[in-house]
């Protein structure tokens, strides 16, 4: 390996240092193999981990048992909790990945040409990515999917309540990395007995190329104050559904229930539902009813609190949070114009969705909301691993800068421009 100097902003700790140098060095063979090679190497991750899987559903038993002893949030617990279906579906996933057609060295048009030569676009691999996440162990398996394919390199940090699972996780892919020759560190794990901080790790801007911070809103702000890498941010929860007067109470209550179905994270479930001031009391009564029959805690501001003061009132600070639980909150807004305007303060920003029977209001809520994507009389659930298309997403970004939206193959790239001149001086 190579003894570059380093302007380092890790303690003195020449393990981690070697880490992120080795993965950086492995970036540069990895950006040239073929499609052939990656395939395969989806192809072995895949029957590793099913081998695996014994061994990691035990190490999964350490983690909670020793997490429950913490007295961990029951909310962690759910995501860090593995069970035959959750991997049997990474398996899956990596399957899918392997099938799927290569997205790099993908000629596009130039948006621009050089007079004399001919212009023209290639999607490449950023280099490095590392993905800091909290429990949800097999997202490690899934990002190392996506980046395997789209001829990255992976670094791993997860919480210390995944430990024993992530190693396990980890150790699977890495065999079957080496088995097909691929580059020696193009995958590597930060374990938690290295002592590398968050922070040491997202300020590594020489090596890492992206960080993708995973888990509950708390992580990923913590992950955007600290880093000099660039970061993609991921979404979770606090998405808005304006409920129209127009709207059937039967689609909105179907649109709240399935955005939840998301497992085992509630990636665009809404938790916030905006009503105009002229929605019936007995509709609102007949869906609070419905809702809280089927599990979930209902919360209503003051004027509603009025009319239904056996619920509990929404704080202020609220509005703008995620519950991450099976928790929605109802405020009345006197039209749609402030109804948007209040998303657009309020909501995370990557999933929003409007009931309504207008054709003017579903255009106005999908052009005026300033969200990732919006949903018009569609239920906004997240699907890692959708039935339909050829599409396996790690999360929803709600950001602008590098990518935005669902967070896919294409989000792991970059555009190269190729410039072909004819020797002309």
């Amino acid at each position: 390996m190579s003894s570059m100097t380093t302007d380092s902003t890790f303690p003195p700790n020449p393990d981690a240092m070697a880490v992120v140098e080795s993965v950086y060095q492995a970036s540069l063979i990895m950006a040239q193999t073929s499609s052939q090679q990656r395939t395969r190497a989806l192809e072995e991750m895949a029957k590793s981990l099913k081998q695996a899987s014994d061994d990691i559903l035990e190490a999964n038993t350490l983690d909670l048992e020793a997490s429950r002893e913490m007295a961990v949030p029951d909310l962690i617990l759910e995501w860090l909790k593995l069970t035959p279906e959750r991997i049997q579906t990474t398996v899956q996933i990596l399957q899918r990945l392997a099938e799927l057609s290569d997205p790099m060295r993908r000629v596009m048009n130039a948006s621009y040409q050089v007079e004399g030569s001919q212009s023209y676009c290639q999607l490449m691999p950023l280099g490095v990515i590392s993905l800091v996440y909290e429990a949800l162990p097999d997202l490690g398996a899934i990002a190392a999917g996506l980046c395997i394919k789209t001829g990255n390199c992976l670094i791993l940090k997860g919480g210390m309540y995944g430990a024993h699972t992530n190693a396990a996780i980890a150790d699977a892919l890495q065999r079957a990395l080496l088995k097909v020759e691929m580059p020696e560190s193009c995958l590597e794990m930060i374990p938690a007995e290295m002592g590398v901080s968050t922070r040491d790790l997202v300020r590594q801007d020489k090596y890492i190329n992206l960080v993708i911070p995973y888990g509950r809103p708390s992580l990923v702000q913590q992950v955007i104050r600290q880093a000099t890498v660039p970061v993609l941010k991921s979404g979770m929860g606090n998405c808005y559904l304006y409920w129209s007067p127009s709207g059937s109470m039967d689609l909105a209550r179907w649109v709240i229930q399935d955005s939840h179905q998301s497992e085992p994270d509630p990636v665009n479930a809404i938790e916030k539902v905006l009503i105009h001031r002229n929605q019936k009391p007995s509709s609102l009564t007949m869906l609070f009813n419905s809702l809280q029959d089927k599990g979930f805690e209902v919360r209503v501001d003051d004027l509603l609190s009025e009319e239904f003061s056996e619920l509990k009132k929404v704080e202020e600070s609220e509005w703008s949070s995620a519950y991450l639980t099976k928790t929605v909150a109802f405020k009345v807004v006197d039209n749609l114009e402030a109804a948007i305007a209040w998303i657009n303060q309020y909501s995370s920003g990557h999933a929003d969705c409007i009931v309504t029977e207008s054709y003017l209001e579903s255009s106005q809520f999908g052009g005026g909301v300033n969200s990732a994507s919006t949903y018009i009389n569609a239920s906004p659930r997240f699907y890692r691993y959708p039935k339909q298309g050829d599409a396996i997403f790690l999360g929803m970004s709600n950001q602008k800068g590098h990518r935005r939206g669902l967070i896919g193959l294409e989000s792991l790239t970059t555009v190269k421009h190729i410039i072909q001149g004819k020797g002309q001086v």
